[in-house]
């Protein structure tokens, strides 16, 4: 089961959506074996409970993981975690997405879900080389594979 660590993990106010952490822990759980291939999640009342949300901030996060291909979710009966062949992925300091699938995989693109222009953070400012609270645009982007969601990343370049 989901510990009460990532119940503590879950931070308002952080610039990312509560749904979208929550569905991040199922994810990491699933990563662990929490949740073996084709489980029961637990119910989405437990999972509001254990999160400290309302029941339809945990809908979405089982929501956007339906619709990512990772559970599957069936009226009456439950949310299942979907058995799925186990990807190889070597990460380096310079690891391309399309190279590290190779072989593993036939179709790969990465799809961009949101862009913005905001102001660097100073941890951004240094890795760019600007000043803090330059410009930047940030990229949210979803590696697939395979019609699958393999990685998510965000990125930040000079605007």
């Amino acid at each position: 089961m989901i510990g009460q660590q990532a119940a503590d993990s879950i931070e308002r106010r952080s610039g990312v959506s509560l749904w979208r952490q929550i569905a991040d822990r199922i994810l990491q759980a699933i990563a662990i074996g929490d949740f073996a291939e084709n489980a029961a999640l637990p119910p989405e009342v437990a999972l509001a409970e254990r999160y400290g949300v309302n029941r339809h901030t945990v809908r979405s996060a089982i929501s956007a993981l339906v619709q990512e291909g990772v559970l599957r979710a069936e009226q009456g009966r439950g949310t299942f975690v979907l058995s799925r062949k186990r990807l190889s992925y070597p990460i380096g300091a310079r690891t391309r997405f399309s190279a590290g699938l190779q072989g593993q995989t036939s179709e790969r693109h990465i799809v961009l879900l949101s862009s913005s222009i905001e102001p660097a953070s100073q941890r951004v400012a240094e890795g760019l080389g600007l000043a803090r609270g330059a410009d930047v645009m940030r990229l949210e982007t979803r590696g697939e594979a395979d019609g699958r969601s393999v990685s998510r990343a965000a990125s930040w370049f000079d605007a």
